[in-house]
């Protein structure tokens, strides 16, 4: 893990600083204090949270003993897994052991059994496994915020659903278990994002379910529609979430935003040509989809009358990151 923007304290006076410009430097924000002297040059920046608290995450394990494990959100972090509305104020850290749980400021420390096979190095660190950090993670955060993370989780490593039952499974009595077991059953590999996972979730609870993620179409003659983030197979209605970044994740050498907003309309105008209902939405709208799940099921009222003939219309999904 980088450790360029960090600096201690005592390295900071040997390099000819002195406590009253550090403590102006902070003011001003030209330094952020991550824990007590330790300090992140440069300006700390709200929308790289994850940065910040990989940093958090290095300064504070320099100051726990070495039975102590990274978990919970700050191992989601080290292991690149997407996490929503998710509190990184804190490192979180679990000790083997069954009492002595403990909050500060910048520090959550669990108390709880955890196993050598439960453990992997990430780093240089030591930390939960995928599947042991899902497993926290679900018994303590929203079943929104889980599946966030668990999407990620399956979609970013090779750990499989199956093993993450088998991580709940391991620790029968812990608390939260059947809300855990409830966002693990939910995970699907093939969601690309947290607009992706959360727009299932929200739809879902809407009473918008059985649907397809990452459908490829093809035309009766073989020319490539398109790949859908949704997609309703008994109604024929494809759904896509609108999250903006996607316009310039792909982008093609020489192409601007502007092209790839193009090239999006091309592919939504070929696959309604093709008799598919199409149904958008954009990140303001995720937190209430009341108006989505409306809009979707007037498309399947819609689609009923115009059922496209998917017999002429090749269809296939996208797994584990492969089509």
């Amino acid at each position: 893990m980088s450790t360029d923007r960090v600096i201690h304290r005592a390295e900071a006076l040997r390099r000819g600083h002195t406590d009253e410009e550090i403590r102006r430097l902070c003011t001003t924000g030209a330094w952020t204090r991550l824990r007590r002297g330790v300090y992140l040059l440069g300006e700390d920046s709200a929308e790289d949270r994850s940065a910040r608290h990989r940093h958090l995450i290095q300064a504070t394990a320099e100051c726990v003993c070495d039975r102590t494990v990274i978990s919970h959100a700050s191992a989601a972090i080290l292991h690149g897994f997407d996490l929503w509305a998710t509190d990184l104020r804190r490192v979180h850290l679990t000790r083997d052991r069954t009492h002595g749980a403990r909050t500060n400021p910048l520090v959550h420390v669990h108390s709880a059994p955890i196993d050598a096979d439960e453990i992997c190095e990430v780093g240089g660190l030591r930390v939960t496994t995928p599947a042991r950090t899902l497993a926290d993670l679900s018994r303590t955060l929203s079943f929104e915020q889980a599946v966030v993370v668990g999407d990620s989780a399956l979609h970013r490593t090779k750990l499989t659903k199956d093993e993450a039952r088998q991580a709940l499974r391991a620790r029968p009595r812990r608390p939260g278990n059947v809300r855990a077991a409830r966002a693990i059953e939910f995970l699907d590999d093939r969601s690309e994002g947290v607009g992706e996972s959360r727009s299932r979730v929200r739809l879902h609870l809407s009473g918008i379910t059985d649907l397809e993620l990452q459908q490829n179409f093809l035309s009766p003659d073989g020319i490539y529609l398109g790949r859908t983030d949704f997609f309703d197979p008994t109604h024929g209605v494809i759904g896509e979430f609108d999250g903006k970044v996607k316009y310039g994740k792909y982008l093609k050498p020489g192409q601007d935003p502007g092209d790839a907003v193009f090239l999006e309309k091309q592919r939504e105008d070929a696959l309604r040509d093709a008799g598919f209902e199409v149904v958008r939405w954009i990140w303001r709208e995720l937190d209430d989809m009341a108006a989505v799940a409306l809009r979707f099921r007037r498309a399947r009222a819609r689609a009923h009358a115009h059922r496209p003939d998917l017999t002429h219309c090749a269809c296939t999904s996208r797994t584990n990151g492969v089509m």
